[in-house]
């Protein structure tokens, strides 16, 4: 273990598949942003440093959610709050040796500020090519995954793989189901993953990640659309861990620290589920950070969990980590890259 001890896991190149844009923003550019506004009079909200309290990383489901709806989403409202957030995270990322990321984001209009759902993707993939343009990420590519929210309508869902497809030439590379699992019908999208497929957009599923969200008649529907991800598996039946374990290439983006954090499995580190399928055959596990604005654990020190509650050799550890590269949804130029700089 001495060897596996040195690896600096900060350095690694890495691969990040599963982060959700407005929950990887840092409470420090949450706070400048906060400022910023404050001091010429255009919010009320209350100081992101008190809402969310640095060292406070504890957040449920039942908390969770509302975070954004009544707070960050009101914060992160306009064009100019849109790109420099997209920037940090972006920056972020980099700094701790991403080398690829897919960013997933719920599209959506913010009127008062003159922005529709078109304007506000066309903002954040805008910030990402200014970043890439700038020498601010050098070596991190970030691509752009659509999310359909549990509460929309058919039409939203449409809306949205319309959106996707409209901006796939500018970096979007696939759709995402997400949003609190409590809420919604998923077999009300089905229409909607069908055309994104069609059209030949990468699908990954938020996939049995609470109790709520785990019955065999969903998980059916979800397995039916054929997903070439699917992100947390926590509640699974053993007739579905059957059927993902025969999906040979099939990704599953794991996020142990959300998961112990948010209270989502039973147990700490050592209970996650990764220890059930990273060395499975057929699946390919990618650890990711989910929202690491929330949870506090960039991936960098995921990776370092993984070593330490999983006791992972060093080629284990760079091996799964190439084995991502199989799995995004960037193409195979970028896939040719990352096999020339992962280690």
């Amino acid at each position: 273990m001495a060897q596996d001890a040195t690896l600096d896991f900060r350095a690694m190149p890495k691969i990040e598949l599963h982060a959700h844009l407005t929950g990887s923003i840092s409470r420090e550019c949450l706070h400048r942003l906060w400022a910023a506004k404050k001091a010429v009079g255009q919010t009320d909200l209350e100081d992101p440093l008190v809402v969310m309290p640095p060292g406070r990383h504890e957040y449920d489901l039942k908390t969770f959610f509302p975070l954004f709806s009544s707070y960050i989403y009101n914060l992160v409202n306009d064009a100019d709050a849109v790109a420099l957030t997209t920037r940090s995270v972006i920056e972020d990322f980099a700094a701790d040796g991403v080398v690829y990321a897919e960013l997933r984001t719920t599209p959506r209009a913010m009127p008062a500020a003159g922005l529709d759902k078109a304007d506000y993707v066309g903002t954040v993939l805008r910030a990402i090519e200014d970043a890439e343009r700038d020498r601010a990420a050098p070596k991190l590519r970030a691509r752009l995954i659509l999310s359909i929210d549990r509460r929309n309508t058919l039409a939203e869902a449409r809306e949205a793989v319309a959106l996707a497809r409209r901006f796939r030439g500018r970096g979007v590379v696939g759709i995402d189901l997400c949003g609190d699992p409590t809420k919604g019908d998923v077999a009300l999208f089905t229409p909607a993953v069908e055309e994104a497929k069609a059209a030949g957009l990468r699908v990954t599923v938020h996939f049995a990640e609470a109790e709520c969200s785990g019955a065999e008649t969903e998980l059916g529907t979800i397995m039916g659309w054929a997903p070439d991800r699917l992100g947390h598996v926590i509640h699974v039946p053993e007739m579905f861990k059957r059927r993902i374990a025969a999906r040979t290439g099939i990704g599953l983006e794991l996020c142990l620290s959300c998961n112990v954090h948010a209270k989502m499995i039973v147990g700490s580190f050592e209970a996650h589920h990764f220890g059930e399928w990273w060395h499975v055959d057929g699946p390919i596990v990618v650890p990711c950070t989910d929202d690491v604005g929330v949870f506090g654990s960039p991936l960098s020190n995921e990776w370092r969990l993984i070593q330490e509650h999983f006791r992972l050799r060093r080629e284990e550890i760079l091996g799964l980590a190439r084995k991502g590269i199989e799995v995004i949804f960037g193409g195979e130029d970028e896939k040719a890259r990352l096999r020339g700089i992962m280690w």
